[in-house]
């Protein structure tokens, strides 16, 4: 990695940090996508909010082998800060700080655009499907037209959720009618004892370069947080 591409990755992450104004709304977590890597293997988001019950501020960033469709060694990097005065401003440049090093080595330095999404501000929004489609070009229609369309099911939990009276859900995710994420089996104990799902974004490299890769689709999830249910977010790769 040369030291400019250091420098840009360092830029990037800092520019993260003014573009997304932190909405403080209990534990409603906020994304913020950090970018790609280079060649389209790599994405990296934030998550962040503050903390129900506690109030505390936290952290996560997430970095995903998107060919293999795993989380890289090292995420996601949770931080939270034990103290109601310190600001989630303060909390996130923290973060951003301390996952420099990995963004920089992974080659993290392109950004991405949300080119779609379903808006907390939305009227009428069920998050149970997303048209998208390739930007056009100044005043240019959308091409290539998509359809996301999320089903939520019952699935067993995969960790202790006696606490729930709600049966906990899995989600299948499917792209222009074929299958890009189906749950089975259990839930993962990562995700915790959620309750519901939601459609919420799809995000792809910036169109400043040709950057390989389709992107992801960002779905919201809902565990049982101490205050009800949180939102916590997955981002699915959108080519197999």
């Amino acid at each position: 990695m040369t030291r400019n591409a250091a420098t840009k990755a360092t830029a990037l992450l800092a520019a993260s940090l003014v573009c997304a104004t932190p909405a403080l709304a209990g534990d409603r977590a906020q994304f913020n996508p950090i970018g790609f890597s280079e060649d389209g293997r790599y994405f990296a988001f934030e998550e962040f909010g503050i903390q129900d019950g506690s109030g505390f501020p936290f952290s996560t960033t997430t970095i995903i082998d998107l060919p293999a469709d795993k989380w890289v060694s090292g995420t996601p990097y949770r931080l939270r800060h034990n103290d109601e005065t310190v600001s989630i401003g303060e909390l996130r440049r923290l973060a951003a700080k301390d996952m420099t090093r990995s963004i920089t080595e992974l080659g993290i330095d392109y950004p991405g655009s949300i080119i779609a999404l379903n808006g907390d501000g939305e009227p009428d929004a069920t998050g149970t499907e997303l048209r998208y489609g390739r930007p056009g070009y100044g005043l240019d229609p959308v091409q290539d037209e998509h359809v996301l369309a999320l089903e939520v099911y019952d699935l067993p939990p995969g960790a202790d959720c006696a606490v729930i009276d709600n049966e906990t859900k899995g989600f299948a995710l499917t792209l222009d009618g074929a299958d890009l994420a189906r749950d089975a089996g259990k839930l993962p104990k990562s995700r915790g004892c959620v309750m519901d799902y939601r459609l919420y974004a799809v995000v792809t490299p910036a169109d400043f370069e040709n950057v390989p890769g389709a992107g992801v689709a960002i779905v919201s999830v809902y565990p049982f947080g101490f205050e009800g249910p949180d939102r916590r977010f997955i981002a699915v790769p959108l080519e197999k």
